[in-house]
């Protein structure tokens, strides 16, 4: 009950701030997809709100019930994230939301049902093959973080350019990496090949997170250029704290397994 919750709380808050940043980025003229991202904003501060009621002591069948009302505020708001892509790609609409954007955070709004939707069925302990899969997800998640702060910096911020490159092509790497041994599942499936595996990617998100704390406070403090909106630093920041929290969560589930 208290990983779905937590899930809930932090995934509702991404959900919620995602629906901001794409009514920010669409044409003054696209006023039915900025009015249906507003209706999200207010659908997952209602979510928000319910969530704050919950507690450790709650009937886990209300928290089961809850859990399926946000699945379903999850699936919607990837389908219209979804319909945005494609709208998009047919050159519909013209605005300043990435085609990568757009398909980066679907994915993350279908990771969030999935894992709801996993919990809900009792599914608790990660298996190898969900240790490999969720890296792989949240990898790529890093490796388009990179891109787009490489993008929304001032051109001017040559240096904090160069970084953020440098960041997208380790993280790209990694995908691969990731890739690679997902491919030769399951005879790669082993605890030291796994723990190898973790330990590599934690150094490299570590280092990308501290990049991300420094460049949210220095837009935080107008010290760099970049189009870049102080919530979005902070946004991007919290997801790769998320991904090493979850990295050292997997690190316990093996060694508890050895």
């Amino acid at each position: 009950m208290s990983r779905s919750l937590d899930e809930t709380r932090f995934w509702s808050r991404i959900m919620k701030e995602h629906s901001l940043f794409l009514s920010l980025g669409f044409s003054y003229g696209d006023t039915k997809l900025i009015e249906e991202a507003q209706d999200f904003i207010t659908l997952f501060e209602r979510i928000e709100e319910k969530l704050s009621k919950f507690s450790m002591n709650s009937d886990p069948q209300e928290v089961a019930r809850f859990n399926v009302e946000v699945y379903q505020a999850a699936t919607s708001i990837w389908a219209y994230k979804r319909k945005v892509l494609g709208l998009t790609l047919n050159c519909d609409i013209r605005s300043n939301n990435y085609p990568l954007l757009l398909d980066h955070t679907s994915r993350e709004a279908a990771y969030f049902a999935n894992r709801l939707k996993d919990l809900n069925e009792g599914k608790l302990q990660p298996l190898p093959e969900t240790i490999i899969k969720e890296n792989v997800f949240f990898l790529r998640i890093m490796a388009d973080h990179s891109k787009f702060i490489g993008h929304l910096l001032d051109p001017s911020e040559r240096k904090l350019v160069e970084q953020a490159r440098e960041f997208s092509h380790d993280f790209d790497q990694l995908v691969f990496q990731a890739l690679d041994l997902d491919s030769m599942r399951p005879q790669s499936e082993t605890v030291p090949i796994l723990d190898q595996f973790l330990d590599q990617n934690r150094v490299s998100v570590k280092s990308l997170r501290e990049f991300k704390k420094t460049a949210s406070e220095l837009i935080n403090e107008c010290k760099i250029k970049s189009n870049i909106h102080p919530l979005l630093a902070d946004h991007v920041f919290r997801e790769a704290d998320r991904f090493l929290h979850i990295i050292d969560m997997f690190d316990e589930s093996l060694m508890a397994n050895q």
